[in-house]
């Protein structure tokens, strides 16, 4: 693993490797846990009747504190004035030819599924049709419906399968809907609540996941039994994995004029190890491959698919295609990503494969087509020294949409062609805060093993290195998820605007430089990412940037084990601890949701040498009396059905039996990303840069 990265230039100002201290910073000293009875365990009940009261406590008393201050006003009606503003840019996707979007604004709060052609979209005033408007819809029916995507019949994709999600959790109602009549299909296909995947083999044919009888999910709580639904309401099983994986799902195989090839089976051993099967006719083969890939795209007749180990002759994070019909012959090499060079999407067009990667931090996107039993490839024209994401490619023909953005560039979206690399843009966001007042700047800190640790900062141009600054630090660390330069128009407009310093630590275990920075942190190995979190705290403070006083820190989900860790190991680094829908309680997570799918990345609690070491750093666990913890704030949401709202109920309450200050905010839905409604996603950050505000600016 190389330890730097080039310089991102123009509007960032970078130091190099060299300036990085070169001391390490020391290891934590973590003595052994002492394990003592959790009493908190009732809190787990999500709606009992007795947690809900603590919790409409909680949120009483927190509310008190934060939407009294003289701030909040101010704060909610610039964070309202951005998450509800017209002038947004309406994020695409293609169907049928034209262009679909899913819109939220004041009016529509729930939002409206509607659809233009892609010239009309590419007008300033796009002339919209609402297909589907779920505030009617939620009236109607006396339900709390947020959007959860569609899937459309190829290649008309006329008739679509819509996913409702009552509360905005992971579990959805699925129904037959008609984008033409614009209306629920009569006795068409429906499927209950549940977490469950469902694809098209033909008009009248399903390949449905999903929990057939009471209790017929993994210990993860997701399917592991596929099996055909006819129109009629006949099922067939095609395949069965086992309760103890995470999930078994089936893909359809689409070659041209939308025509099925068949279908491509996931059983997920793990989270990160899967077998992979094509079933074609009823016949069921599988996939050579090591445990560690994953299923990106069918393009070109080929499957392709992403190495996270090395394999056969084949680097980690390789990208290698099969031919379905010659499984037995080796696959080809499509890429393999050099050392500064990580994958973060891979998607098709109709006659190419699009690979979105990151090179020293920033990003590009290339198309590749098969010549000649070769892969080559043509870099995009898009804009250089940015964060580029690829939102949409089409089924019909070539063309994509990509996202560029910065921390103090405003997204814009670019509308590409993969077949000639030409790009125009399309869409522009308007800048919704002054990025004159602060510079971008790259540093190196070293952590405890003498790893070097990029971060970025955006700092005011005009505050003294004299460690003054309020300063919020991010940072998450986990599942091989990068966390590249974004724009981020609330924290500008409320944080930037009013002379806060702004943080991203790239700690181990994100994907900046792809599987092997994830991977180097996993299970017994995970107090080197928390070691690497602080070591970019102390170099913060080392560069006079901020100081232990106003420096916060904010995380949420794996970020939440992040914050929580680094609070009871290190409190005298920070002054302001936001948790948000975190993982706390490391002894239980794999009893509590989602939990047990994560036991790849974490280790596996009921095994006594890893609950050993996860103990070691247990945020929930390592509380202790008499300890000057900084005051937390701490939030989630009762319709999180994927991280658990019990671990941080629990950890509130761990602070309040050790008499330790801290604030608590329970939404009381939303699901697990925390902003279904734009109302309630205002008000979620107008309570966050208060509790900020007061503890790093007063």
């Amino acid at each position: 693993m190389k330890s730097s990265i080039l310089a991102l230039t123009a509007a960032l100002v970078l130091s190099t490797a060299a300036e990085a201290r070169k001391a390490p910073a020391p290891a934590p000293v973590v003595p052994a846990p002492v394990v003592v009875e959790d009493n908190n365990i009732w809190l787990e009940e999500v709606e009992g009747t007795k947690p809900l009261a603590w919790v409409a406590g909680e949120n009483q008393k927190t509310a008190s504190r934060l939407e009294g201050d003289a701030r909040y006003a101010p704060f909610l009606a610039e964070a309202k004035a951005i998450f509800t503003a017209t002038d947004r840019i309406p994020w695409p996707s293609f169907r049928a030819g034209g262009v679909d979007n899913f819109w939220q604004d004041a009016a529509h709060p729930h939002g409206i599924w509607r659809q233009t052609s892609v010239a009309g979209y590419r007008a300033a005033t796009p002339p919209w049709v609402t297909l589907l408007d779920l505030d009617e819809l939620s009236r109607a029916e006396g339900r709390n419906w947020f959007w959860k995507g569609a899937g459309c019949l190829k290649p008309q994709e006329r008739i679509c399968l819509i996913r409702l999600s009552n509360g905005g959790g992971d579990a959805v109602e699925i129904r037959e809907y008609d984008t033409q009549t614009r209306s629920f299909v009569p006795g068409g296909f429906r499927f209950a609540e549940g977490k469950q995947s469902v694809d098209w083999l033909d008009a009248n044919t399903l390949v449905v996941a999903r929990e057939w009888t009471p209790g017929e999910v993994t210990d993860s709580g997701y399917a592991y039994v596929v099996k055909l639904v006819t129109r009629s309401g006949e099922t067939t099983e095609i395949f069965r994995g086992q309760k103890s994986d995470v999930s078994s799902s089936a893909s359809v195989l689409h070659g041209k004029a939308g025509a099925v090839d068949g279908l491509l089976i996931r059983r997920g051993t793990s989270f990160f190890e899967s077998e992979y099967s094509l079933w074609k006719a009823g016949v069921i083969t599988p996939i050579r491959l090591p445990a560690k890939a994953e299923f990106e795209a069918y393009t070109a007749g080929r499957l392709v698919f992403a190495l996270k180990t090395p394999w056969e002759g084949f680097g980690a994070g390789a990208l290698i295609a099969y031919d379905p019909s010659s499984l037995a012959t080796p696959p080809e090499l499509v890429f393999q990503p050099g050392p500064r060079q990580a994958i973060q999407s891979v998607s098709d067009t109709t006659s190419r494969l699009v690979v979105e990667l990151l090179e020293d931090v920033k990003g590009a996107v290339d198309a590749y087509q098969r010549v000649d039993g070769k892969w080559v490839a043509e870099r995009l024209a898009l804009p250089l020294k940015a964060t580029l994401s690829v939102k949409a490619t089409s089924g019909t023909d070539n063309q994509l949409f990509v996202a560029s953005e910065g921390f103090l560039e405003p997204t814009s979206l670019w509308l590409a062609d993969s077949g000639t690399g030409q790009a125009m843009p399309v869409k522009q966001l308007p800048a919704r805060f002054n990025p004159a007042t602060h510079q971008v700047d790259q540093y190196w800190a070293t952590s405890s093993d003498g790893t070097q640790i990029p971060y970025f900062v955006v700092f005011p141009k005009a505050a003294k290195k004299d460690g003054s600054t309020p300063t919020l630090m991010y940072g998450y660390g986990g599942f091989e998820i990068a966390k590249p330069p974004i724009y981020l128009p609330e924290m500008g407009k409320i944080w930037l605007e009013r002379g806060g310093a702004y943080v991203i630590a790239n700690i181990r275990g994100g994907g900046e430089f792809g599987p092997a920075w994830h991977q180097s942190v996993l299970r017994e190995k995970r107090q080197l990412a928390f070691d690497d979190f602080a070591a970019v705290a102390r170099d913060l403070t080392a560069r006079g940037l901020t100081s232990p006083r106003r420096l916060g820190i904010y995380g949420r989900s794996n970020g939440g084990v992040l914050t929580t860790v680094s609070m009871t190991q290190h409190p005298e680094l920070w002054n302001a601890v936001v948790v948000e829908s975190p993982l706390v309680d490391m002894l239980r997570y794999h009893k509590l949701s989602a939990g047990a799918s994560w036991i790849g990345e974490y280790g596996n609690p009921d095994v006594p040498a890893d609950r050993a070491f996860i103990a070691r750093y247990d945020g929930y666990l390592n509380l202790k009396k008499g300890v000057a913890y900084p005051e937390a704030y701490i939030t989630t949401n009762t319709r999180d059905d994927r991280v658990h709202p019990g671990h941080a109920r629990k950890f509130a309450a761990r602070l309040q039996q050790l008499g330790v200050p801290y604030l608590y905010y329970e939404q009381t839905f939303g699901g697990h990303a925390n902003d279904a409604d734009p109302e309630l996603n205002a008000r979620r950050w107008a309570r966050h840069y208060v509790y900020l505000a007061q503890k790093l600016m007063d």
